[in-house]
């Protein structure tokens, strides 16, 4: 809801053919019609084009050092040490990937269903400090092909400090009855602002929508139809874009991160009836489901303080618990504004990794009992892949740090050339699903998160307890 601005000879014969390959790549890219406007955005692509043949370089030309790195840099134990965890995490992410290649191919969104099928529905959009930009957003409600008369939208103004009250009232105009506004006395926080709105609604099902987020005509109808083919559908996640990734190259980067998050990795995730999050800028849940836990939900809190962060997470774990099924909609698509500067990604990533921690150990409460009458294994597989990158985040950072000093360049030369190998299934992800070569963004925002990032689920641990949203203009609480 913030206001923001409108990712041996041998040896050597191999790398040189990928540098050929990558090379060629790289051309079609900087060469293609649909060519970044900023001209700073194909330096980026150009130095990353140029990291990653010295990435293949290095490590073809220190390969045989990693012999000598373990009997001259390291002792016995630390050396087969290093290698069993490694050898041992690869082999997990390895067999983790490959149950979600399963799952993803075995996925299918669930079709519109007919104007009489369609339950009635209450959309909440929270605003905070968000200016014309929620007219846009409730704009597009208004247009969704939904049936009128099925559908409510609200509006509640989180005790915005610029103009966003004004802009809402213009909407009011605009649509009549067809919008109904709400001001709170003072801020809040959104998880108080959609608590007015659960409250308020009169919908078989409630939707949630940023109000920095625009909407596809019939994202609504689409979003909604799984509760109908599913009684046991108690939430449903919306597919999410990036709408700001015009220019900036941080929303490019993003904008490929997303597809693959949400295409590929919560569409395995709904093949097992249990998406872990629904996002915020794009989320449904059956009005039963959400008042069953409701009093939970507003007064949840973490190690004694109230939660500010999370909400949708939280709402995701809570129905879960309930038994009840999260499905995804890749049909339902919403595209939302992302951070594009360092100081703002970073931040909302610590935001979500502190949530991914809280939520995590109140889901370890559960998900080993019989909470689900079929299908609770892929949930536990799932969970285990959460925990075992929370566990893994500090021991992944001392053996980090700890080859970095101990011989650099081949650090350098193996990180570089894992980044090539590893995302270069998201180009061919992302080329496969939008026909772009915009995909390529993914070996920036690889670079960029290995290199500035890496911090950020050891720090949101550490700091889990501390409150605030840290992209808006609130104080954060220590």
């Amino acid at each position: 809801m913030a206001s923001k601005t409108t990712p041996s000879n041998s040896n050597l014969s191999d790398s040189k053919n990928i540098t050929h390959k990558l090379s060629n790549q790289f051309n079609l890219l900087l060469n293609s019609k649909s060519k970044a406007e900023n001209p700073y955005n194909k330096i980026v692509l150009f130095s990353t084009f140029l990291l990653l043949v010295l990435g293949v370089y290095f490590l073809s030309v220190f390969y045989g050092d990693f012999e000598q790195l373990n009997a001259d840099k390291m002792s016995t134990s630390i050396g087969y040490s290093f290698i069993a965890i490694a050898t041992t995490l690869l082999g997990f992410k390895i067999l983790f990937f490959l149950y979600k290649a399963y799952n993803y191919f075995k996925y299918k969104p669930i079709a519109s269903v007919s104007d009489h099928e369609l339950p009635t529905c209450t959309v909440i959009v929270p605003a905070y400090n968000e200016g014309k930009q929620v007219w846009e957003t409730l704009k597009s409600l208004a247009n969704s092909n939904y049936p009128k008369d099925k559908l409510q939208i609200i509006s509640i103004d989180d005790g915005s400090k610029d103009d966003t009250w004004t802009w809402m009232q213009d909407a009011k105009k605009s649509l009549g009855n067809r919008l109904e506004i709400y001001q709170q006395p003072e801020n809040q926080g959104k998880r108080h602002a959609l608590y007015r709105g659960f409250n308020l609604g009169t919908g078989e099902i409630y939707i949630t929508v940023d109000s920095d987020s625009i909407v596809t005509e019939d994202t609504l109808r689409n979003l909604v139809s799984p509760f109908v083919k599913d009684e046991n559908c108690g939430a449903v996640a919306g597919n999410i874009r990036v709408l700001n990734n015009k220019k900036e190259m941080l929303p490019k980067m993003l904008d490929v991160s997303f597809v693959l998050s949400f295409e590929f990795v919560r569409s395995a995730e709904s093949n097992l009836n249990s998406v872990l999050c629904t996002p915020g800028a794009l989320a449904a849940y059956r009005s039963t489901a959400v008042h069953e836990c409701l009093p939970e939900w507003i007064n949840q809190t973490f190690m004694g303080k109230p939660s500010d962060i999370g909400e949708d997470r939280a709402m995701t774990n809570m129905i879960l618990k309930q038994g009840k099924h999260v499905l995804f909609q890749k049909n339902a698509v919403a595209y939302t504004n992302v951070p594009e500067q360092y100081m703002g990604l970073y931040k909302m990533f610590i935001r979500w990794g502190r949530s991914n921690v809280r939520e995590n150990l109140e889901m370890a409460k559960y998900v080993f009992s019989n909470f689900r009458a079929k299908g609770k294994t892929g949930t536990r597989i799932l969970f285990i892949s959460q925990f075992v990158k929370i566990l893994m985040s500090y021991p992944l950072l001392l053996s980090m740090l700890f080859f970095v000093l101990v011989h650099p360049l081949l650090f350098l030369g193996s990180t570089l050339v894992t980044i090539l190998v590893v995302s270069t299934f998201s180009v061919i992800f992302f080329t496969s699903q939008y026909k772009t070569t915009q995909g390529f963004w993914a070996y920036s925002y690889s670079i960029l998160f290995t290199f500035a990032l890496f911090w950020i689920t050891p720090y949101a641990i550490a700091t889990a307890s501390r409150r605030g949203w840290l992209t808006r203009d609130i104080v954060e609480v220590p």
